[in-house]
């Protein structure tokens, strides 16, 4: 292939050709995405149901269950029905709307993932002013920048990526990855077209994390000078599993990222991939709903309400 004209399509290689792995593949794929679906809309309607979840904390969380359900939905489902059929095609421009549509809700997450983390900076090291500074109009307007933001740097990154020259259609990926499809690339010129924007995106990424680092270097330096046990392990429970998700998501993204460029790929770069793709949309609700009490409650709330219901 000579001319990026000529590819119709890609090739998905990240797929076994023995079918017993094709269905242990789709038997995780199908657990791990029923999972982050059921556990994200129940996240979803709990907030929405209960007025005493109506606060900028769980409205955020709100749009990072929304972000996550985008997330996975982008590649897993392809990813399934490729291996249930066995084949490993990807029209060119569906491979093109994944790349944007994955950008996007990556990009939207993490920045949401950020914005939580200063609205906890707020609520705990200057709760004084929480209701000021965080009030619904701040909010809404964090969130649309977020989603915003997302999108642009998903167009940016999807204008770039497909303008360069494909030498050949092979993706070694189960889904279309950016850092992939630059192997694919017929010259270095054309490969430093989105080389540029791929590491600015990178230094977004860093950027964010840095200041959630010093968020949180604030935050458990107030928690510690609490002298209730209580408000202790309040401020921990919202705390803890946040950083803990944005750490997941953010070093196995940015290794996965950077690092496919400077090396062969491998099943390293799968396991990445799995862990940076599914793993946090599937964790998260596990995670704040768990470490949460005022979820637990709610949760437990609505299902006693369900089956009064069903009973009736």
């Amino acid at each position: 292939m000579d001319n990026q004209s000529f590819v119709t399509d890609f090739q998905l290689l990240g797929y076994s050709d023995i079918l017993a792995l094709r269905i242990l593949t789709f038997g995780g794929f199908l657990l791990i995405y029923l999972a982050a679906l059921i556990g994200n809309l129940l996240m979803i309607t709990v907030v929405i149901l209960n007025p005493h979840l109506q606060t900028p904390m769980y409205f955020f969380l709100v749009n990072l269950n929304i972000v996550d359900l985008s997330f996975i939905s982008v590649t897993v489902p392809k990813a399934m029905a490729n291996s249930v059929i066995n084949t490993r095609r990807i029209s060119y421009y569906a491979c093109m709307a994944q790349v944007f549509f994955f950008f996007w809700a990556g990009a939207s997450e993490f920045l949401f993932l950020t914005l939580m983390a200063y609205d906890r900076y707020v609520a705990i090291c200057n709760p004084l002013n929480y209701v000021k500074e965080m009030n619904w109009e701040t909010c809404l307007k964090m969130a649309t920048s977020a989603w915003i933001f997302g999108f642009f740097d998903a167009s940016l990154n999807t204008a770039c990526t497909f303008t360069i020259t494909f030498c050949s259609n092979k993706i070694n990926q189960f889904f279309c990855e950016i850092p992939q499809l630059l192997k694919l690339s017929c010259s270095s010129s054309s490969y430093l077209i989105e080389l540029g924007p791929l590491v600015f995106t990178v230094l977004i990424c860093v950027g964010c994390f840095s200041f959630t680092v010093i968020s949180y270097v604030y935050i458990f330096r107030a928690v510690f000078i609490i002298p209730s046990v209580e408000g202790k392990k309040k401020a921990f429970s919202t705390c803890l599993p946040h950083l803990a998700v944005l750490c997941l998501f953010y070093f196995t993204g940015v290794y996965a990222c950077l690092g496919t460029m400077f090396r062969t790929s491998s099943g390293l770069d799968l396991l990445l991939a799995v862990l940076y793709s599914m793993v946090p949309p599937f964790m998260n609700p596990i995670i704040y709903s768990m470490r949460n009490k005022e979820i637990t409650t709610a949760l437990w709330k609505l299902s006693h309400k369900t089956r009064n219901m069903i009973s009736v």
